[in-house]
């Protein structure tokens, strides 16, 4: 596999692709919501709104099966920004990806990219700056952990007594149980999406491999890795309203 462009600035590693590619993912989804709503019309929407309309309607209904819709209908645009951006970021690393050959040490902005240092004569390293976002762990585990900070600062907001009080029940003994559990939703949020995504994108690149005679299995995994893309959006975000309905809206779990 190939390296990531990663630098270290005051003792943090900035991976430079992964920040290239949130912010191609932001963009795009920004775009593609503006562009929806640009020439809205009662009588002849356009193909883009009514896709939009759909997907608001389809997050609706997520919401809904999650919760009350009266208290859950502000998570709506939450569930419409997390199914969006997922969906986008999913499959930015599907069409193709861009990568450079350093056989010497690289440097941006004056720091030196960690995988180019030391590197011996006769040894090159293979930078990869084009890949879907969600197919880095430390992005899925920034979702996960924005997800986890909206579910119990909410849950504290709006459901304080019955939300304090979840993590003794049935019985007081199970307060640890309870906060191990409620620590394993995020894991298990950020393993979840990455392992599909990356695991994905390993198989294209196992595919290129072999060449021309690849193609047609390439061309049948991209159209099945769309299908993924948009299941593991849903999964994100469905599980995400659930989480946030078991802490604003259920008296009893």
């Amino acid at each position: 596999m190939h390296d990531s462009p990663i630098i270290n600035i005051g003792g943090f590693n900035i991976d430079l692709s992964a920040v290239i590619m949130l912010t191609v993912t932001c963009v795009i989804a920004f775009v593609l919501a503006r562009l929806a709503v640009r020439n809205l019309s009662v009588e002849n929407p356009g193909k883009l709104q009514n896709f939009m309309e759909w997907l608001v309607e389809f997050v609706q209904n997520i919401v809904a099966s999650a919760m009350d819709l009266r208290k859950g209908k502000v998570f709506i645009s939450l569930g419409l920004t997390l199914m969006l951006f997922i969906f986008v970021a999913n499959l930015l690393g599907l069409p193709f990806s861009i990568v450079t050959i350093a056989e010497g040490e690289v440097q941006i902005f004056g720091y030196a990219i960690e995988a180019t240092k030391n590197l011996a004569e006769g040894e090159h390293a293979e930078l990869l700056w084009w890949k879907s976002p969600t197919a880095d762990i430390s992005i899925t585990t920034g979702l996960a952990l924005v997800v986890f900070l909206v579910i119990h600062i909410q849950g504290l907001r709006m459901n304080r007594k019955h939300y304090l009080r979840h993590y003794i029940e049935p019985y007081p003994i199970f307060l640890p149980i309870n906060i191990i559990e409620q620590f394993s939703r995020p894991i298990s949020l950020a393993i979840r999406l990455y392992a599909n995504i990356f695991a994905g994108e390993v198989l294209i690149y196992a595919i290129l491999q072999a060449g021309i005679f690849g193609i047609p299995f390439l061309s049948a995994w991209q159209g099945f890795s769309i299908f993924v893309g948009a299941l593991q959006a849903f999964i994100f975000t469905m599980l995400t309203m659930v989480y946030i309905g078991q802490a604003v809206v259920h008296e009893e779990h």
